[in-house]
């Protein structure tokens, strides 16, 4: 098989398990995860086939596998779209299968599967857990499956298939298509548990949220096609004169080029896709959907999409300088600004929704200064331990979820709930609900969930950019290397800081779940999850630690040249002219240092003694609040848009003036009825049909007395009507 035609194939097996699961199988849990893990298998196979076959390509950036066919006519021309793997779709797809695959291994055992069904569990609502029965008559209470255990599946499906669109396509207008089937997913899932209010409100803000940047980036898909004739990446990118009419064609807004204005139009449908400040406060409240759900949006897909895309169109981006410092500007900004909110976090999936904020904007930032390897290489390797670190404190909370339900066991089957006769009518202590995803609710986890912790820790570590063995490590480094080298100091002390808060509170996050002792006794009695989700965790950390040897640069002191700089020269090439390699420097290397093994010695310093939240000086409600920006943006969009949807639009234009038009007219047209039968109908209508009434019965009372019933007068009427008929026809025809 061709590699172009494999590359139509790849985004099948999920969409065709989407339709098998909800169309055949969706009352049959063993077959509808058999069906999505094994599409999702096969659309990794497909993708790594690919992947090595790119390898072997000689300046694949040249010469990429393409295809493409007519899709519809656009006057003497045709429409064409696609499929393209140079050296950048090359290296994402990579990524994004392994870690769409992993995720959906991971489903299988985080939703319980071969756990009974739930004693009160319903559609809609998370399960509770179900009670059995030992071989000794004790009743224990064990986690209960997912009531809608192949609907995720089916919507986990149609996830992967937009993303696949997305990555494989050759233009931007089929690369929307995969980004809004994405747009629809994120919606259907955050919002899965559809019976908690919250999880409906975050679904509806992800879906509004990012529609505001959807809309731009649309405007600037219509405006690009209308500059050119074409949205393929190729066509635009390799025809100079394109280019150079994009560059200096001006717009009358902002004083920005064309190429500029049509970048900044794409760039705000990242910064909703990608939750960059200020359409951030969404991507936190999409922790309410069901975790390997988190996983997929904030590093197999949806955020990735909107970075992946900004790396795409950065030839074009590149071409305006004011654009590029806007860029910039939201990177760095959103960097710090997400860090400072994290620090501050309890639930151990916001900590880690912050922080994916803050990391896509180390990757925004970057490429606003021109690091487009870096960029790149972000991506990927934040990719890798970012779903590590999203699956990992899913296995956190299901473990604790299982100390939960075994003290409920224990508490039902106590004296007082059992219904003694020393006890009964003696009133029982209310049960207290403990949050299984409080950090502060956790502690000593390392020695219940050993693999969970292992792996939690080399995501941690990654993420916090733990020197040498992480690749967390070697990207955000040359991240820093490139803003140093280029002048960018701003930058670089923006994110220098920023670095040093992410590894802080990723100390912070695993001090007080994993170290020290239990907290609370649903914590004493976690324990470890099943293989189908620590075996992912294992995978998962495999790259989270060695990915980033890919990238060592040729200059780094001792390891440099030990192993090639494969992704710089791999990924740099998609380019037409490759990007220099920053010049080595000791400051960033320092820095990144520093601010690493720094963050993350004061962060378990502190916690290591720290208790409870009380105890936590950084408390704080500005940042436990998320700076205010939900209360703000309730008071300055969410009321007014309130107030003039009910008052304005329903009251005013609605009642008042559309009611007011149509009651005026449904009075005149009364009236206008009224007149017409008073004056028309009563007196013509009527009058008219009255005369030919009366008139038909006055002729025929006057023609009655001719109805004698005799024969005898009717034959001598037909005789005498001959003989005049007769006599008239003689009278005409003599004539």
């Amino acid at each position: 098989m061709t590699t172009e035609t494999l590359l139509w194939l790849i985004p099948l097996p999920p969409v065709l398990a989407f339709f098998l699961i909800v169309i055949f199988t969706n009352r049959n849990r063993a077959l509808s995860h058999t069906i999505g893990v094994g599409a999702a298998a096969l659309s990794w196979l497909g993708s790594m086939i690919v992947f090595a076959r790119a390898l072997g390509v000689h300046e694949l950036g040249k010469t990429p596998f393409q295809s493409t066919f007519n899709w519809f006519p656009t006057g003497a021309a045709w429409f064409k779209v696609g499929v393209l793997i140079d050296p950048l779709g090359a290296a994402v797809l990579f990524f994004v299968a392994i870690t769409i695959f992993m995720i959906f291994l991971y489903s299988v055992g985080y939703h319980n599967y071969g756990q009974p069904a739930g004693d009160h569990d319903r559609k809609g609502l998370p399960p509770h857990g179900a009670t059995v029965t030992d071989e000794h008559g004790h009743a224990h209470v064990v986690p209960s499956i997912e009531p809608m255990y192949s609907r995720f599946f089916a919507f986990l499906g149609l996830f992967a298939f937009g993303m696949y669109v997305l990555v494989l396509s050759d233009n931007l207008l089929t690369l929307f298509v995969g980004w809004e089937i994405m747009g629809l997913c994120s919606y259907l899932l955050i919002g899965f548990w559809y019976g908690k209010p919250s999880a409906r409100d975050a679904a509806v803000k992800a879906f509004m949220t990012t529609r505001v940047g959807d809309v731009f980036m649309l405007l600037g898909i219509a405006y690009l096609y209308s500059a050119t004739g074409t949205l393929s990446f190729r066509e635009i990118f390799n025809n100079a004169g394109f280019m150079q009419a994009l560059a200096t064609t001006a717009t009358p807004i902002l004083g920005l080029s064309a190429a500029g204005l049509i970048g900044l139009l794409l760039f705000i449908g990242t910064i909703g896709k990608s939750a960059q400040w200020p359409l951030h406060i969404w991507l936190p409240d999409a922790m309410e959907g069901p975790t390997p759900v988190s996983a997929m949006i904030h590093a197999a897909t949806m955020v990735s999409a909107g970075v992946y895309m900004v790396i795409r169109m950065f030839p074009l981006l590149s071409l305006d300088p004011r654009t590029m410092t806007v860029v910039a500007f939201i990177g760095t900004f959103t960097a710090i600004f997400a860090a400072t909110i994290a620090v501050a976090q309890n639930d151990i999936k916001r900590v880690l929704a912050y922080s994916t904020i803050s990391q896509l904007g180390f990757m925004i930032a970057a490429l606003g200064i021109g690091a487009y390897v870096a960029a790149a290489f972000h991506l990927i390797t934040h990719a890798f331990f970012k779903a590590l670190l999203f699956l990992g404190s899913g296995s956190v909370i299901h473990g604790m979820e299982h100390g939960v339900l075994h003290v409920q066991g224990e508490h039902a089957g106590s004296p007082q709930h059992a219904g003694s006769p020393q006890h009964a009518g003696s009133p029982q202590p209310p049960q207290q609900h403990i949050d299984p995803q409080d950090m502060f609710n956790m502690g000593g986890l390392r020695k219940k969930m050993p693999i969970t912790f292992w792996t939690f820790l080399i995501g941690g570590f990654a993420l916090s950019g733990f020197p040498l063995v992480t690749a967390g490590f070697w990207s955000k480094d040359e991240i820093l290397a490139d803003a140093w080298g280029h002048g960018h100091l701003a930058v670089f002390i923006t994110l220098a800081v920023a670095a040093f808060m992410t590894a802080f509170y990723t100390m912070r996050q695993i001090t007080l779940t994993f170290l020290g002792e239990p907290r609370t006794k649903e914590a004493e009695h976690a324990q470890e999850t099943p293989w189908t989700m620590t075996v992912p965790l294992m995978v998962l950390a495999f790259f989270a630690v060695t990915y980033g040897w890919v990238g060592i640069p040729d200059h780094f002191p001792g390891l440099g040249g030990l192993v090639p700089n494969w992704f710089h020269d791999f990924v740099g090439h998609t380019l037409a002219h490759v990007p220099e390699a920053p010049a080595f420097s000791w400051v960033p290397l320092l820095t990144s240092l520093g601010v690493a093994l720094g963050g993350l010695f004061f962060g378990w310093l502190y916690y290591r003694n720290v208790k409870s939240a009380k105890e936590d000086v950084f408390q704080i409600g500005v940042l436990k609040n998320k700076w205010y920006f939900d209360e703000a943006y309730n008071f300055l969009f969410i009321k007014p848009a309130y107030w003039f949807s009910e008052t304005f639009v329903y009251k005013w234009m609605d009642q008042w003036l559309i009611d007011g038009i149509l009651h005026s007219f449904g009075k005149a047209t009364q009236g206008l009825g009224a007149a017409i039968r008073k004056y028309i109908d009563v007196i013509v209508v009527n009058g008219f049909g009255d005369l030919v009434g009366y008139g038909t019965k006055d002729v025929g009372q006057g023609l009655r007395p001719m109805q004698t019933g005799r024969v005898q007068q009717y034959m001598l009427a037909a005789l005498l009507t001959v003989i005049v008929v007769g006599a008239i026809l003689t009278f005409f025809l003599a004539a």
